[in-house]
C-alpha cells in the first residue's frame, strides 16, 4: 500500500463527500463509539455497521443513486463508493484517519472483457502504526468481507490480471470520475451502464 499523501491530516478533512462535520454523521460517529476504549474497537464497529447496517443498493433493489456520507447515512443504502465515504467519514469524525481504496474488476457478467472500479477504505490503526485496508460493500452469496488487522478480507479477489497492481493507493479524497458518475444520475439502473472504470 501506498499513501496519496504523506500527511496524515489529509485522512481527516471533511469534504462536500466525505461529510463527516455533518451533525448527523459526526452525532452516528459518537453514538457508536462512544462506549469503547482504543481505535481498534472503533475501527471494527463503525466498519461491521456500514457493512451490516447499511444495504448495498444493488442487493436491496433499490434504485436510488447516494454519493456523500451524509445522502448514504439519509437513505441507508448506496453502492460500494458510496458506502465508503460514509465509512471514511464515521471513522474520521473520531479522529480516526481514513482513505479510500479502488480495486479492478472484471463485469460480471462479462461483457467484451470490460473493466470496472470497486471501491473500499484504508484505516489507520495509530495503536499499531499501520493502515488496513476494509471493504464494507456488504455481505451475500460468496461475498464474506470482514474485519481483521492481520490479513485482508475484501469483497472481492485481487485480478493481477485486470491491472490490480495500479491500485495499491489509498487516497485522501474520492477519485473525480467515481464523483461524476455518481452525481450524473439519479437512477441506479442507469448508473449501472456507465460505472465508473479504471482510468
Amino acid at each position: 500500500m501506498k499513501l496519496e499523501s504523506n500527511k496524515i491530516e489529509d485522512y481527516l478533512v471533511s469534504d462536500s463527500i466525505v461529510d463527516w462535520k455533518a451533525q448527523e454523521v459526526r452525532q452516528k460517529a459518537l453514538d457508536l463509539t462512544r462506549s469503547l476504549t482504543d481505535d481498534i474497537q472503533r475501527v471494527r464497529t463503525l466498519y461491521e455497521w456500514v457493512r451490516d447496517t447499511i444495504t448495498h443498493s444493488s442487493d436491496a433493489g433499490v434504485d436510488i443513486v447516494t454519493c456523500t456520507a451524509s445522502e448514504v447515512l439519509c437513505h441507508g443504502t448506496g453502492i460500494c463508493f458510496a458506502k465508503s465515504h460514509l465509512l471514511a467519514a464515521l471513522l474520521r469524525a473520531v479522529d480516526i484517519p481514513a482513505g479510500l481504496c479502488y480495486q479492478v474488476l472484471r463485469l460480471d457478467p462479462p461483457l467484451n472483457n470490460e473493466l470496472i472500479l470497486h471501491g473500499f477504505n484504508g484505516v489507520y490503526l495509530a495503536s499499531l502504526k499501520k493502515w488496513i485496508r476494509l471493504d464494507a460493500r456488504g455481505n451475500t452469496g460468496s461475498i464474506n468481507a470482514r474485519f481483521s488487522i492481520e490479513e485482508e478480507h475484501l469483497a472481492f479477489a485481487m485480478d493481477l490480471s485486470a491491472g490490480e497492481f495500479i491500485y495499491e493507493t489509498i487516497y485522501a479524497a474520492p477519485l473525480k470520475c467515481v464523483i461524476d458518475k455518481l452525481s450524473k444520475y439519479d437512477e441506479r439502473k442507469e448508473l449501472w451502464q456507465n460505472l465508473p472504470k479504471p482510468f
